[in-house]
């Protein structure tokens, strides 16, 4: 069965958006016991998931939360240690890797595992977009999107939070909620009438009073759909219909369709969409009592060690506690949706005194909430800790800092690229260059012949470059020019991309190529390949 989506378990905390700095003092409320640098470090993920792109500068992060800047400087040093964050300058940018601690979450949900293919179908069949959403206290946050490419299109993410009462799946999942939970709405209504803690919709100018959220919480529960027409902003509706778990019979997620009022109405979505809706709902609910129990994939091996060695080298720029706190998170997964304190000690290797300060520090952020017989399960408020900004990433964006390091190394200039549907061009779709005088300058978007590259013959499986791994063209597409490249593979070991090093003849021999470029080129495609895998675990990456 799904792991619980409950709202019930974590003390009471500031919303995501609320800038809730971490301190020690005895009015703070943080638990004696809480690791006062693994919540600093929690302030700093959520400051840059918050922010432009995922990206703020230290400066930036400091303002954001509070903090100290020589304490931004050892988090952020931390954190890109871990390949969670990427350091450029004075600029802090969340990487593909952070991915990993929302990727826990829903491989113990399983939800999108098991689900996602029903939203993607019936998107296709409606021509509209399709979410899935689970309950997060007196909010609701998306697991999956499955969304329309148009000039006029949905821009939620995968993770992001938005207030009940202006969302359709609100009133379904408040259709269970205990009184505690209605207080703790109150409160949190009259304590942010503006909806600034959310900062995934726009802030509310006017809207229903509290009354009317209760009477549609009513009538969903007499109907079993709801609607959200034009509630979070004009223009923007759509129908809900819970998911409900076979064990239980409570509602483990909600399906909706999302248009806009140029395609459809309100009443109109209702009357033309909802029985269809109903079906695939029916047949989400029949693939959870039909789902097999999951089967634990392996633990992730030798973490307590890693950050050891890390402070060893680091010394007092690695924080130590951050980092093995963090590898708490990522005990839990498929078949792991619940665990006692021992197996998060042996999962990651921690002794039970560490493991079990850090489930107390993220109980009091709200990340891991206490189930029964003594375990502790993830709630959806992991996918705060950079989840949504990272949901909308693609192909090239993954790659690119990753170019910019090998045209570093190298001193020259590389290339992702990707076949044309046709199969007869590629299409450049990223690039770094190096600043000598005679070099390849290529722009993104650019399309060559494929068979006259190297780029386009490791794509097409050109029988050489099959057996070999790679492709060299020696002065085929202009005279002066080579090039060597090597393919990209996703999680399938499907090549979805080519990377390149390309140059005049003059500087590099052939043989040269091989033996200096083929082993850091293959480390890049290496590099990025990690980042897809995790990014492209329950996300389509785009490769364009």
């Amino acid at each position: 069965m799904p792991a619980r989506t409950t709202r019930d378990a974590a003390p009471e905390r500031a919303p995501d958006g609320a800038r809730a700095r971490p301190t020690d003092g005895p009015d703070s409320g943080v638990p004696a016991e809480a690791v006062a640098p693994l919540l600093r470090g929690i302030a700093v993920l959520r400051g840059l998931t918050e922010a432009d792109g995922g990206t703020l500068s230290l400066s930036g992060l400091e303002k954001a939360t509070g903090l100290a800047r020589s304490t931004v400087d050892r988090l952020t040093a931390t954190l890109a240690r871990m390949e969670y964050v990427r350091l450029d300058g004075r600029d802090v940018t969340l990487a593909p890797r952070l991915m990993d601690l929302g990727n826990a979450y829903l491989a113990a949900l399983r939800l999108p595992a098991l689900l996602s293919s029903r939203a993607d179908a019936l998107a296709d069949e409606l021509d509209e977009s399709v979410s899935l959403a689970v309950g997060d206290r007196d909010g609701i946050r998306f697991i999956h999107q499955a969304t329309r490419r148009r000039a006029m299109s949905l821009s939620f993410r995968i993770g992001d939070l938005l207030p009940a009462e202006r969302t359709a799946p609100g009133p379904l999942f408040a259709a269970e909620w205990t009184e505690s939970d209605w207080h703790r709405w109150h409160e949190r209504r009259t304590a942010d009438p503006k909806d600034h803690a959310f900062p995934a919709v726009p802030p509310r100018e006017h809207g229903p009073h509290d009354e009317d959220f209760g009477r549609r919480t009513a009538k969903a529960a007499a109907d079993g759909w709801a609607l959200d027409d034009q509630l979070i902003e004009p223009g923007l509706v759509a129908l809900s219909v819970p998911v409900r778990d076979p064990g239980t019979g409570r509602v483990a997620c909600v399906a909706s369709v999302v248009s806009h009022t140029s395609r459809h109405t309100a009443p109109d979505l209702r009357a033309a969409l909802l029985p269809r809706l109903r079906g695939a709902v029916a047949a989400m609910e029949e693939d959870l009592r039909t789902a097999p129990p999951p089967e634990p994939g392996p633990p992730r091996a030798g973490l307590a060690t890693w950050t050891g060695a890390s402070k060893q080298e680091l010394g007092r720029e690695f924080v130590e506690s951050l980092a093995r706190g963090l590898t708490v998170l990522t005990a839990f997964g498929e078949g792991r949706a619940t665990l006692t304190l021992t197996q998060v000690a042996r999962t990651t290797g921690l002794a039970r005194a560490t493991a079990r300060r850090a489930l107390i520090t993220f109980a009091h952020a709200g990340l891991v909430a206490p189930a029964p017989d003594h375990t502790f399960t993830l709630t959806p408020r992991v996918l705060s800790l950079g989840f949504p900004p990272l949901s909308r990433t693609s192909l090239p964006d993954i790659a690119q800092p990753h170019l910019t390091a090998l045209a570093d190394r190298v001193h020259e200039s590389t290339s992702l690229a990707v076949l044309s549907e046709s199969g007869d061009e590629i299409q450049y779709t990223a690039r770094a260059s190096t600043g000598r005088v005679l070099s390849a300058r290529i722009t993104v978007g650019a399309r060559l012949p494929a068979r006259a590259t190297a780029l386009g013959r490791v794509l097409l499986a050109h029988p050489e470059a099959r057996a070999r791994g790679y492709a060299l063209v020696d002065e085929e597409l202009e005279a002066g020019l080579r090039s060597i490249a090597v393919p990209v593979r996703d999680r399938t070991g499907r090549a979805v991309a080519a990377l390149n090093v390309s140059m005049h003849a003059a500087r590099r021999t052939t043989q040269a190529c091989e033996t200096d470029i083929l082993p850091e080129l293959s480390r890049t495609a290496t590099a990025i390949e990690a980042d897809l895998r995790v990014a492209g675990r329950f996300l389509h990456i785009p490769p364009t």
